[in-house]
Formats: C-alpha cells, structure tokens, sequence
C-alpha cells in the first residue's frame, strides 16, 4: 500500500477479472536502481487498467525504448499518465477509472541540448509503431490538463 495515498485506492480485487492488465505508469525496470523504488513501483498508485494487448505490445515496445534511451541520454525525465477523456469503464467495488488515452512525454538531456517529444496512445490495441502517436509536450499539456480542470468542475 503506497503510504503516500490517503484517500483510498485501487486493489487487486478491482482488477481480478476485470479484462484489464495492472499496466504499470513507471515500469519496475527504470526502477531498478534500488530495492526500495522497484518495489514502490508495484504500488496500485502505480497502476492504471490497461487492455492487454495494448500493455503487452505497443506500451511495453515504448517503455523499452524508453529504457534503451536512458543508456544513452546524460539524463532522461518521463512523465505518465492517463488522460480521463471518455472514460471506457470502470472495475471494482472502488470503481476505478479505464482511461481512453495514456501519454508518456520525455525530456532528453544530451551534452547541452534539450531534447523533448510526447506520445499519446489509445488505450486499445495498436499495430502502428508508436512513432506515429508522437504529439507535442505542448499538447499533451493542454489535453491532460483541460479534462482535469473539467472533471474537478463535473464539466465532462
């Protein structure tokens, strides 16, 4: 249990049967540098429904790439999240949210450039490389951040 969350949270039992993976926001690989962030990385706060053949292909192609980028960059900075437009269902006694759209934005840092790119992916299986989902940070920002502010206000 994250001891950071105290509003209450998804559990397994949310998930058994449900017909969506525990797709993991920060995967436990990136988190390898210590015993103590990899098992923080199976924390429900963590975890977010994901369809299977989305989790297990094109998101688990990008956390890859991802990972193989940060070997190669002075530094990295990811952000996930999911984008709360159209919400497709939700699981469990604590009805947890299935997010329609995921993003994922980088910051590359490379001798003294900056380099930064977003993805934005439908939660739904995809055969197109995940090069073809690449958006701005810009408007990742704007997407997230206009259906936050509407889902805070009952504004869907």
């Amino acid at each position: 249990m994250d001891p950071l969350v105290t509003t209450g949270s998804a559990t397994l039992k949310d998930y058994k049967r449900s017909g969506y993976d525990r797709g993991h926001l920060a995967p436990a690989k990136a988190m390898s540098y210590s015993k103590e962030a990899m098992s923080a990385s199976f924390y429900m706060s963590n975890m977010s429904p994901q369809i299977p053949s989305f989790n297990r292909g094109i998101w688990k192609t990008l956390e890859a790439k991802i990972y193989e980028l940060s070997l190669q960059s002075d530094s990295l900075y990811v952000v996930t999240g999911p984008v709360f437009k159209e919400i497709i269902d939700s699981i469990g006694v604590n009805k947890v949210s299935v997010p329609r759209y995921y993003y994922k934005t980088i910051l590359r840092f490379q001798k003294d450039t900056i380099y930064g790119l977003g993805f934005l992916l439908e939660n739904k299986k995809l055969s197109q490389s995940y090069f073809d989902f690449v958006v701005s940070i810009d408007s990742i920002e704007t997407v997230s951040y206009t259906h936050l502010r509407a889902h805070e206000t009952g504004r869907n």
